[in-house]
This record gives C-alpha cells, structure tokens and sequence, in this order.
C-alpha cells in the first residue's frame, strides 16, 4: 500500500526571509480573493464557471499588468496553486462536501505551497531547505523524512514559521497486533468512555488559560486598533491560543496512538459535531431559548475537539492495519444492554443508568459504549459499507448476508467476540 504521510517542522527564517514569506502569502491570499471576486462577476453576468486553464491566462495578464507588477515578486507556482484551491473549494461546494468559497481574511491562515518537489530541496545533513526566491533556510529537524517528497506547504501559526513536507512510500499492508475490539461514547464531563469500563477525562485546556486569556483580551480591546501596542496585546493573545490548541492537539495524539496501537476494531458515534455546536440564539424574531446553556455546551465540545479526535483515530487504525466503524448514535445511551428495552426513562440523569423495565444500572456513557461496540459488530455482521468510517448510503446500505434481520442485526444482540469478528 501506498502511505501519504506529511512532517512538520518549525522553520529558522532571518528578517529578509520573513518579510518575503508574508509578502508570498500575501500575495497568494491577493490571488485567490481576486479569482473569487472574478467567478462571482461571471456568474453574475451569466457566464458560466471558469477553470483553472483560463483563470492562469488572467493569472499571467495579472502578473504582467501595470496595477500589480508586484506579483512578480512572487514565485509563479505558489501563485498557481491558490488557483488549484479555489477551483477545489468550488468542486466540494457543487458536489455539497462543502460551503461556498469565502474570502480569505489577512493574517488567517496564512500559508503557500511548492506543488512539485523538484522546486525545493531539503539538506538534512545540515538541517536545512531550499526554497525557490528565499534560498537556503534552517529549521528544526525533529525527526527524519521519511519516503519521497511530493510537496512543500509554508505556513505561519503562533507568529512562527512552520513547512510541511508530504511525502509518499510503498508500505507493506499492516497486521494488526491486537486482536481486541472496542465502543467509544464521546461526552462532556468524559473526553471518552470505552466499552470496557475505562474512560478518558478531558484535558479542558482552555478552561485552564481562559482567565488569562480573557484579561489579554480585555487589554487588547482598549488599544488603538493597528496601532503597536494593539499589535502587542494581540500577540499575547495569539501565544494563549496556540498553547491551547497544542496541549490539546498533543492530548488527542497520545490518547488516539494508545488506542490504535491496542485494539484492533474501534466503533464510535458519527456525531455530527457542526450541527451539534451549532448557535442557539435564533433571530430577533424568533429568539432562541436557554441560550447561554447551549453556550457553554458549545463552547464545552469544540474545546474537546471531537472531530479531530475521530480523524486521528481513522488514519492511524488504517496505518496499523486496524477499522474504524461509525455507527448512528440515536438511542445509544437510551437503551439497556440486558433486555433491550429502548426508553427516555432509562436515563434518569446526564450520569446514571436505570432500566425502566429489569432495573439494570450503570454510568450512562458505558452503556452507551457498550451499545456502540454491538452496533459497530452489528454493521459489520451485516456487510454494510463501513469504509472510511462514514455511514453508508440507503442505496448501499442494505445487508448482504441471507439470514432474516431481527437474527442478523438485532439492536440487543449479545456481544460477540472480537478475534470471531476480526475473522469473518
């Protein structure tokens, strides 16, 4: 098999190379908004969509015209390329994978990208890289490339400089080590509970630094906008929130590695986790209601990182040979793992468990992890597409084996082995 793999490390830019990353990326964001703001204009006046062919003919008249003779300055490839991810943000928006391209925002994500690995060079003897109209550049070489490089994406995050180099390798199909399998109810007072009884807490990095991330804000709000100290508290600010998100990021890997590494078949909720932290606030005509309730809940999920958690977990099963089964989550922590019985009763409180129909008791979130594990056997029994740990469709969806429905996929069918599972 064929593993795409991307390293990251933190680049050692002088002052000239600095000032030239932010004009490229810059440069790419002035690309990109202008290529937009043009499609808009055709589709306005009843054209129809523009490919990539004939927006780097306007690229090259952009490039060559008397109002942006500053584009030049810029290597032609990365500039190219931000044409690439507007014609990309338009194909996920027809086929609805996404919304409508938006402008980018300055100082947001900025980043451009070498497509070709015959544009760059990488020196790790000497820890360092060669990039097109930058020159030789030193970074922080943490670990080995390893495989063939494909590309080379330049970003700026916490006000540092960071490049990333995919590369690609031939890899012998992995066997998964352990033979286990096992249910994950994601929640909030529980990062996530397991079939088995063991439950992960949740870091909450940003509860910890929010006092001090609110003061900064504070601070920051009654400086002069642009101004230098505005420019000072804001990156005071920015140093908060890059903490928060690599303690978290550094949490989710090390909880995914051990759970991957140690089970062979995950089954997890497919929660629907934009919908789930969606506003509550409404319109003025129609207002919404328990609002600062729904905040906190909000704010509790995405400070979590629910979905990144779930995207860990599907590439590194998928490198150590293991599944990942997303299974519907209606009724998971509703219904009893003994009899059955499906009840809004059954759930006395957020934490408590009690079987309205044989009394059975339990934390709430294991029992909902013990019916994700039967449902996640349950879809994999049946033959339903469980690749890329995304629901099948209802056209493909059906179960392909013989035996009668309520034998085959019952919602209180007992637990069944994993290595009987694994060896179907």
């Amino acid at each position: 098999m064929q593993r795409l793999q991307a390293f990251k490390y933190e680049l050692r830019p002088n002052g000239q190379q600095a000032r030239q990353m932010r004009r490229f990326a810059g440069a790419c964001r002035f690309v990109f908004n202008k290529a937009l703001a043009l499609q808009k204009a055709n589709y306005e006046a009843g054209g129809k969509f523009i490919g990539y062919v004939a927006m780097a003919r306007h690229l090259t008249a952009w490039r060559n015209g008397t109002e942006t003779p500053w584009l030049k300055d810029a290597p032609v490839h990365p500039l190219q390329h931000a044409l690439k991810d507007l014609e990309r943000a338009y194909k996920n928006f027809f086929a609805r994978r996404a919304a409508f391209p938006r402008f980018k925002k300055k100082g947001l994500r900025e980043s451009f990208r070498y497509p070709d690995a015959k544009q760059f060079k990488l020196d790790e003897t000497n820890h360092r890289i060669f990039l097109p109209k930058l020159g030789w550049m030193r970074l922080r070489l943490s670990r080995a490339v390893l495989g063939k490089p494909c590309n080379a994406t330049v970003s700026r995050s916490g006000g540092k400089w960071f490049v990333s180099i995919q590369t690609e390798r031939e890899m012998v199909q992995a066997v998964p080590r352990a033979t286990s399998a096992i249910g994950i109810d994601m929640g909030v007072t529980r990062l996530a509970t397991f079939s088995d009884g063991t439950f992960l807490e949740p870091l909450a990095s940003f509860k910890q630094h929010e006092i001090r991330l609110r003061r900064y804000q504070r601070a920051m709000s009654r400086k002069q906008k642009f101004s230098k100290n505005w420019h000072k508290a804001k990156r005071k600010v920015r140093s908060i929130h890059t903490r928060i998100a690599n303690c978290r990021k550094d949490y989710l890997h090390k909880a995914t590695t051990t759970i991957s590494q140690n089970h062979a078949m995950v089954c997890i909720e497919d929660l629907q986790v934009k919908n789930m932290s969606r506003s509550a606030a409404g319109t003025a005509e129609a207002p919404g209601r328990n609002v600062k309730a729904k905040s906190g809940l909000n704010k509790a999920i995405l400070a979590q990182g629910w979905f990144e958690f779930r995207r860990q977990l599907e590439y590194k099963l998928a490198w150590n040979g293991g599944m990942l089964i997303a299974v519907p989550p209606q009724n998971t922590s509703r219904t009893c793992p003994c009899c059955g019985h499906v009840s809004a009763d059954n759930r006395k409180t957020q934490a408590q468990f009690k079987c309205v129909q044989c009394d059975h008791e339990a934390n709430a979130d294991e029992v909902g992890a013990i019916n994700v594990l039967r449902a996640g056997h349950a879809r994999l029994a049946c033959g339903e597409d469980v690749s890329h740990a995304k629901p099948a469709k209802a056209k493909r969806a059906a179960s392909v084996k013989q035996e009668p429905t309520e034998a085959a996929c019952s919602g209180a069918m007992p637990a069944m082995s994993a290595v009987g599972i694994l060896r179907l």
